[in-house]
């Protein structure tokens, strides 16, 4: 019974074509914005994680509030980075931030890169292809030791041997190299957070800041979900160094993601409102054709009840009609809004960040699938009902 009524709206929808895509079209375009619009919010979500790939789940960085008149008033000094470990026990490294440009050599190979303080717990979570990290070691005793990032080892050893051991010029300064980073999984917009070559904070304190102010401090906590208190009081510290007279803000990846992830989740909701307004109209659409449809077949619906067609026969035939106009409209607009969701991060996206983010199939499915259920239930019911409790007798005199 229920196949042969599927047969039966399916040859109704079929014969005319024209009309019955022009009734789901908006509800195709309206499934499709939902859709596409939910994917491309993951995927910006991933593209920020990436962005940020490489920086520390433990780390935090100080700066002054650009807002405030006189920047240099908000200037640093090194002891006073230095201090915070004493002064707090979440702090397990606190360093100068920023880095100084400088011709670096290696055999024949020059490069002007960019050296950079690190630790024995480095900023970078990007994994080693060479050699180690900076030790305690190196940081306790100012050792003149260095890690190349994939960057530097690229441009200053070009023909790809392994450089552990090995010494690098700065200027008329000599580091040995104990490590090469790889290169980080990032897109076409690398964010470095560093420099291209690491010494140890102590080292770079001794040799390029000689006690010059600075206007920015990276910590490493030991404990990752205190690290807002933790922020909360170098600031506050700060700030009572300076008398209250300099502001400051600090910046880490859980804080930024999560700010970034409630924006686009704005975003994706209001976008996916404009979505279901186009949802609405298509639905009233779909009650328009289905309203015509019952009244252009008046004469059949009279014919069949009159030969023995129940009411629930004549329900059951335009609910089947409007249930596959909506299936239809959302199946076509779930493909085109996971496509589109696809293409945009895999062909933008992606390439930015170098993450490729989990598709959400099953959110996508769902959505499809319960427009396609509210819609039927909303804007079908109505004129499978007004068939159904059409006279008989009346129908056959309609012309």
């Amino acid at each position: 019974m229920i196949g042969a009524f599927f047969s039966e709206a399916t040859g109704v929808l079929l014969g005319n074509k024209l009309r019955s895509l022009l009734t789901i079209l908006g509800l195709i375009i309206g499934v499709a914005a939902v859709i596409a619009i939910q994917i491309l919010g993951k995927g910006m979500s991933g593209a920020v994680s990436g962005v940020l790939g490489t920086l520390n789940d433990q780390s935090f960085f100080v700066f002054p509030n650009a807002r405030q008149g006189d920047f240099s008033k908000a200037a640093i000094k090194y002891r006073d980075i230095e201090r915070t470990k004493q002064l707090f026990a979440n702090i397990l490294v606190a360093m100068p931030a920023g880095s100084v440009d400088r011709t670096m050599s290696t055999g024949h190979h020059h490069a002007r890169l960019a050296l950079s303080s690190d630790a024995d717990v480095s900023f970078a979570s990007v994994p080693l292809v060479f050699g180690r990290n900076l030790s305690h070691d190196d940081v306790a005793t100012s050792g003149h030791v260095c890690v190349l990032t994939n960057a530097a080892y690229v441009r200053l050893f070009p023909g790809g041997e392994n450089p552990v051991g090995e010494s690098l010029r700065v200027g008329e300064r000599r580091f040995v190299i104990v490590g090469v980073r790889g290169p980080p999984t990032q897109g076409i917009v690398p964010v470095n957070f560093g420099g291209d070559v690491a010494i140890p904070y102590t080292t770079y304190e001794q040799e390029y800041l000689r006690s010059r102010p600075l206007f920015a401090g990276r910590f490493i906590v030991r404990d990752a979900n205190a690290i807002a208190d933790t922020e909360k009081d170098v600031v506050a510290y700060f700030k009572s160094v300076k008398q209250g007279r300099a502001e400051y803000q600090t910046f880490d990846r859980k804080s930024f993601s999560s700010s970034v992830d409630g924006i686009f989740t704005a975003l994706t909701f209001v976008v996916a409102l404009i979505g279901a307004v186009s949802l609405v109209v298509a639905g009233i659409g779909i009650m328009n054709i289905m309203l015509v449809s019952v009244t252009e077949r008046t004469r059949e619906i009279g014919v069949r009840k009159a030969i023995g067609a129940t009411s629930f026969a004549v329900l059951a035939q335009f609910f089947i009609e409007a249930l596959l106009l909506s299936l239809v409209g959302c199946g076509i607009g779930l493909l085109i809004g996971v496509s589109i969701g696809e293409l945009v991060d895999r062909f933008a996206l992606v390439r930015i960040s170098g993450v490729v983010p989990a598709l959400p199939w099953f959110q996508s499915i769902a959505i499809a699938v319960g427009f396609a259920t509210l819609v039927t239930l909303l804007f079908g019911t109505y004129p499978a009902y007004r068939a159904a409790r059409l006279d008989p007798i009346e129908a056959l005199r309609y012309e």
